[in-house]
């Protein structure tokens, strides 16, 4: 590993790091002048700025997750480096003060912040995920993210895996019919997230590390409230954990592959034999009633069954074998 005190910001790079704190935290790339072009180069290698190919902009991170970063790497790197690694708090110390003491223009005091505009609160969940990267408990009422950031959330969810964390997630089961939403959580689920799915509508939320919760705060979705009263929080989190509970799981593999037609088959015999009735299982599955009726016509077929009543005796005997 190379001696990362080679790369410390020089004065230009913090002062121009203080100008991005002085303008919300984030700066496009387009205003960026060109003899800024350097400074910011440094503030990236550093992991000060953050890129968002998607809409061309840069934001300000926490210095105390560089901090924490580079300690580690010095760390690793072994006797040689400890002395500096010891040193990083004290030579960032600066830059942290600088964060912590700037205005947050769109948002409100108090341990419930309010923070407007859809490109501010992606902003400010993107300073909250590199700051709390242990758990991520998230309801996703619409199934998957923007299809324009799907590896930018593939990646952040493989680093907080790797670094020992968890995410669980939960969709409405209608994800399971669109096939960008199905072909994400293929994704996730590969590498190591957890994604069920209820039968019924959700409220978009995130939880991190059970410190911070996410709600929508306007029903257009254009304002979220980021919650940091740790009673509130728990709550919320007990919330999910219900929704958790109540949620089943789905093969998102097979679902991504095509098998869609199979993976309904036997979704249909499962609520059969817990007693759901035709019509409850085509609400639950986010399936036409004709379509259930097709799949139960094949299982009878299968269990030589004369009514839905002897099916379900005989598919809940079978499961229980």
């Amino acid at each position: 590993m190379t001696n990362r005190s080679l790369a410390l910001p020089d004065e230009a790079a913090r002062e121009l790091y203080r100008a991005i704190l002085r303008e919300g935290g984030r700066i496009r790339i387009a205003d960026i002048p060109e003899q800024d072009a350097a400074t910011v180069q440094t503030l990236l290698d550093l992991g000060l700025l953050k890129p968002y190919i998607s809409d061309g902009s840069l934001s300000a991170i926490n210095p105390r997750s560089v901090t924490a970063r580079l300690g580690a790497d010095l760390r690793a790197a072994g006797t040689r480096l400890l002395v500096q690694a010891e040193q990083l708090p004290d030579l960032l110390g600066d830059l942290t003060a600088a964060y912590d003491t700037a205005p947050r223009r769109h948002d409100c005091t108090g341990v419930v912040r309010i923070v407007e505009g859809a490109e501010n609160i992606r902003h400010r969940i993107s300073q909250i995920s590199e700051e709390l990267r242990h758990e991520v408990l998230s309801l996703q009422p619409g199934g998957a993210r923007p299809m324009d950031a799907v590896d930018d959330i593939v990646d952040y969810d493989r680093r907080i895996l790797e670094g020992g964390g968890s995410i669980r997630t939960v969709y409405e089961s209608t994800a399971r019919s669109d096939g960008p939403t199905v072909a994400l959580a293929a994704r996730l689920t590969g590498i190591g997230c957890h994604i069920r799915v209820v039968p019924f509508s959700l409220t978009k939320m995130m939880i991190f590390d059970r410190a911070v919760a996410v709600i929508p705060a306007s029903a257009d979705l254009g304002a979220a409230a980021f919650v940091e009263d740790p009673a509130t929080v728990a709550f919320l989190a007990e919330v999910f954990e219900r929704f958790w509970q109540l949620a089943e799981g789905v093969n998102w593999a097979a679902l991504a592959a095509g098998a869609t037609d199979s993976a309904a088959h036997e979704q249909v015999g499962r609520l059969l034999a817990q007693g759901l009735t035709q019509r409850a299982i085509a609400t639950r599955l986010g399936l036409s009633e004709r379509t259930v009726a097709g799949h139960i016509a094949r299982l009878r077929e299968r269990y030589d069954a004369e009514t839905l009543f002897q099916l379900g005796w005989q598919m809940r005997g079978a499961r229980d074998a």
